[in-house]
């Protein structure tokens, strides 16, 4: 059996170990896994939404947020609408900016920079308020250990600090006068660019242009201690964080790294980084977002390709951080997200969507029960969820000789390929074939599997390619077999 090994896009397609070609696909331990496309779960925001959170009270309940430029919003289980919970005036979010979010005990916080921080109580039904008038404004937010932390601030005394990194006082996110008594301070971080990420927890990673900066609680009188723990690279573009734990996922100028709190490891190198550096349009790397789905093990960077129009994100980059292996995936969305789910009851799923036989996914799926995990993305003006059908995909070995030095005839493709459990799909196989390794190479026709589990193929040449063609309802693809008869050397 040729196995779909790594997808190695950066490695030349002659002698590659992995596949050249891996799209829809999930990486798995052997071969690849079926994705599912995205599928709404809410009603229509005004504007594009370009934030989303999910918060929980302290007796479990759920409230699902959403963001755009100008207003937030709660998940209405009742109906599925996204109800305005804006502070009155609304917002001015800029369009290099997104509204992110935290959870500080019962307290949803959100800031944007261009407004003030703002807060209201988890699955609460009120409006977000102005946090405190002491806060400073900023691009992003943080909670490590009993501080609400802040990135890149602007306050009426200093004006824009891109640099700097400030804190509440400690166990009150409400206070942020500097007070040696209470512990709320700031540092400036004055050789390290501008801060593009905070990610928060026992101790704050703090991402910057130039480098990474960890800072760690000691207490009165300094507080925190900042120590420049990266300082060969840095990370530019601020929708590329994310975090499972304390491993954070960046993009840097060269690539994909995960940093692990104390130093940084490549985790793209000589294998997707050149194939994502020229199918990236870098132009608009404001619009990338990034996110984890724990459940999967996998980091989901949604991107703007070079095809992409008008910048949208089109394109989605996968690394399964459990075994360093990568995939893509051509699904169109404005921001991926983690969200936990709010509790539907069948009157409310009635409500929400007209008819329980039109439901977006099963009725017993993880949608609609109450504090659910959920990969999600917003696409439409609603939020979405990788719930929906499962994605055709492609999968195309790397080029191989039947036998070295010779031409060959390939005949039959024996895929490899399971299927949900009570589920039809579909599988094709395309081959293309070439004498020299500097010719060009074309697919052949698609040919359908047949009764007695082949594709027939009819191509000759020294060098063979296979590309697997999926549809339906499949569930894993671990490689394909070849029946090929040698033909001499010439």
């Amino acid at each position: 059996m040729i196995s779909f090994g790594e997808f190695l896009p950066d490695q030349s397609d002659f002698g590659n170990a992995g596949v050249t070609v891996a799209n829809n696909v999930i990486p798995a331990a052997a071969g690849y896994e079926s994705m599912q496309n995205i599928s709404p779960i809410s009603g229509v925001a005004d504007e594009v939404i370009v934030g989303m959170f999910a918060a929980a009270d302290d007796d479990g309940n759920v409230g699902l947020y959403a963001a755009d430029r100008t207003k937030i919003y709660k998940f209405d289980t009742t109906d599925g609408s996204l109800d305005n919970v804006s502070k009155s005036g609304n917002y001015s979010t800029g369009a290099e900016d997104r509204p992110r979010f935290v959870q500080f005990g019962e307290a949803v916080i959100s800031t944007n920079f261009a407004d003030p921080i703002q807060t209201a109580t988890a699955a609460g039904a009120g409006l977000f308020a102005d946090l405190s008038a002491d806060a400073p404004k900023a691009k992003y937010l943080a909670v490590v250990r009993d501080f609400v932390m802040t990135g890149f601030t602007h306050d009426s005394t200093d004006g824009n600090k891109p640099y700097r990194v400030r804190w509440s006082a400690l166990g009150d996110y409400t206070s942020w006068a500097v007070s040696a008594t209470t512990q709320a301070d700031f540092q400036d971080i004055q050789d390290m660019g501008d801060v593009t990420g905070l990610v928060g927890g026992e101790y704050a990673t703090i991402l910057m242009e130039k480098g990474i900066v960890r800072g760690s609680y000691i207490g009165a009188p300094l507080i925190f201690q900042f120590d420049k723990v990266e300082t060969v690279r840095g990370c530019k573009v601020a929708g590329s964080v994310c975090n499972v734990g304390h491993s954070v996922f960046y993009l840097a100028d060269d690539g994909f790294y995960m940093f692990d709190g104390e130093r940084s490891r490549a985790i793209g190198a000589e294998k997707v980084n050149r194939f994502f550096l020229e199918d990236w349009d870098g132009a608009y790397a404001k619009n990338m977002t990034a996110s984890a789905d724990p459940l999967r093990q996998i980091i989901v960077w949604s991107y703007a390709s070079t095809a992409a129009t008008n910048g949208s994100p089109d394109k989605l980059i996968i690394y399964n951080y459990a075994l360093d292996k990568w995939s893509t995936a051509s699904v169109a969305v404005d921001m991926v997200a983690p969200i936990y789910t709010a509790g539907y009851t069948l009157e409310a799923l009635d409500a929400a969507f007209g008819n329980l036989d039109v439901l977006p996914a099963s009725l017993d799926g993880a949608v609609y029960r109450g504090g659910e995990f959920l990969f999600a993305a917003s696409k439409d003006k609603k939020i979405q969820t990788f719930t929906g059908s499962t994605l055709s995909a492609t999968v195309e070995t790397a080029e191989f000789e039947v036998r070295t030095g010779s031409h060959s005839l390939l005949n039959n493709v024996i895929p490899y390929v399971t299927l949900r459990e009570n589920s039809t799909g579909t599988v094709t196989a395309q081959v293309a074939s070439r004498n020299r390794q500097i010719d060009t190479f074309t697919f052949g026709s698609a040919s359908t599997l047949n009764n007695d589990n082949f594709c027939p193929v009819r191509s000759n040449g020294r060098y063979h390619r296979v590309r697997l063609n999926l549809g339906g309802e499949w569930k894993k693809a671990q490689g394909i077999d070849v029946d090929a008869n040698t033909i001499g050397r010439r």
